[in-house]
C-alpha cells in the first residue's frame, strides 16, 4: 500500500510554441494505476503554489497520487518555471494583457500530449481551478479524444449575469469596457495573494477555516516562483493579465468555447462562498453540456474559492471525494 512518504516528484519541461518551455511536475506513488490527472492553475499563483504545498496533508497533487493516479501539475507560460513572454520582462504598460486563452490551450495541449506518450496513449483527466477550468473546457471542446474526464472548479462560463468583480475590472470612464491600462501583467504581494480569501471566510478568526501554515506556504511558494519578486518592495510576483480581460468578457456573456462541443464526462463544482464563479455559470454549463455522456454539478456548502487549501471539514475533503469518485466511475 502507498503511504505519504512514498510520494515521488519529478520536474521536467515540455515544448509548447517555439521558444516556449512549459514546466511540469509529476507527482506519483508506487500504486499509480488509475487515470492520469492534469491539474491546471488559474489566474493567481502557478501550479506548484496552488496544488503541491509543502505542508503535511495539504498537497492536492499528493492526495490524488495516494489514490493511485499519476498526477501532473503544469504551469502555463508566464507562471513559475515556464518561459515568460517578453512582455513580462518590460514595464507592464508597454504591452497589452499577456497570455491569452488560445496560448493557454496550446500549452495544455503540449502537456497532455507528453502525458499520453508516458501512458500508452491513454486519455487524461483535466482538473481546472477558476480560469484553469475555463482553459480546460476550451481545450476539451477541441480535443475530446484526448480527455477522459473534465472537472471544473469555481470557473466562469460565457453567460451574462451579475459579477461582483465587474466594477473593479472595467474602465471607470467607459462602463462596459475592460480597463486595459494595467497592461501585460499585474503585481501581487503576500497580502494581496490572500486578501480575497480572507474576505470571504465568514468568521473573524480565519484560522478556524484554514491552517496558518498553509497560508504562509502559499504566499512563500507564490513569491518564490518569480525570480524578480525580491527586487520590489514589498516583494511581489508578476501575473499575466489576459485572464482578467477574458474573465470580464465571460462575465458579460462572451463565449470562448461552447459546452455543447464537450463529449466527455464533466463535473462542475462550485464553492458556495466563491467570489469568482456564479451560480449562473453552473446552471448554464448544466443546460448546455448536452453532448457530454455524464454531467454532474456539485455546490459545496460554505466552500470558498480556495476550498482545497482550506481545512478538511471546510470543503477540502468533500472536493477530493467528489473528484476521485467522479473520475473513478
Amino acid at each position: 500500500m502507498s503511504t505519504p512518504s512514498q510520494i515521488e516528484r519529478n520536474d521536467f519541461f515540455v515544448t509548447s510554441d517555439p521558444g516556449i518551455e512549459i514546466a511540469v511536475r509529476e507527482v506519483r506513488s508506487g500504486n499509480a494505476s488509475q487515470v492520469p490527472i492534469l491539474l491546471i492553475h488559474g489566474g493567481g499563483p502557478g501550479g506548484t503554489a496552488s496544488f503541491d504545498l509543502n505542508v503535511s496533508g495539504y498537497s492536492l497533487a499528493a492526495n490524488f497520487a495516494q489514490a493511485g493516479h499519476p498526477v501532473y501539475v503544469m504551469n502555463l507560460r508566464g507562471w513559475e518555471g515556464s518561459t515568460r513572454p517578453d512582455a513580462l520582462n518590460q514595464p507592464s504598460e508597454n504591452n497589452s494583457p499577456a497570455v491569452t486563452s488560445d496560448e493557454a490551450v496550446r500549452d495544455i495541449g503540449a502537456v497532455v500530449d507528453a502525458m499520453r506518450q508516458r501512458h500508452q496513449g491513454e486519455p487524461v483527466a483535466l482538473v481546472g481551478w477558476a480560469t484553469g477550468g475555463h482553459w480546460a473546457g476550451m481545450y476539451t471542446s477541441r480535443n475530446n479524444d484526448k480527455v477522459s474526464h473534465l472537472v471544473m472548479l469555481n470557473s466562469l462560463y460565457g453567460v451574462e449575469a451579475p459579477w461582483e468583480l465587474q466594477s473593479s475590472f472595467e474602465d471607470p470612464n467607459r462602463p462596459g469596457t475592460f480597463d486595459s491600462s494595467g497592461g501585460a501583467y499585474r503585481l501581487n504581494d503576500a497580502e494581496g495573494l490572500i486578501a480575497a480569501w480572507s474576505r470571504t471566510i465568514p468568521v473573524d478568526d480565519k484560522s478556524q477555516w484554514r491552517d496558518p501554515q498553509v497560508v504562509a506556504a502559499y504566499q512563500q511558494a507564490a513569491l518564490a516562483s518569480d525570480p524578480t519578486s525580491e527586487t520590489r518592495n514589498p516583494p511581489s510576483m508578476r501575473i499575466p493579465a489576459a485572464y482578467r480581460l477574458e474573465s470580464y468578457n465571460l462575465s458579460r456573456g462572451q463565449k470562448y468555447w461552447d459546452a455543447a462541443d464537450i463529449t466527455v464526462p464533466t463535473l462542475v463544482l462550485r464553492g458556495e462562498l466563491d467570489f469568482w464563479s456564479r451560480p449562473e455559470d453552473v446552471q448554464a454549463l448544466k443546460a448546455e453540456l448536452i453532448n457530454a455522456p455524464r454531467v454532474e454539478t456539485v455546490t459545496i456548502p460554505d466552500g470558498t474559492h480556495y476550498l482545497f487549501n482550506d481545512r478538511p471539514e471546510r470543503g477540502r475533503d468533500r472536493f477530493i471525494q467528489e473528484v476521485l469518485a467522479f473520475i473513478g466511475r
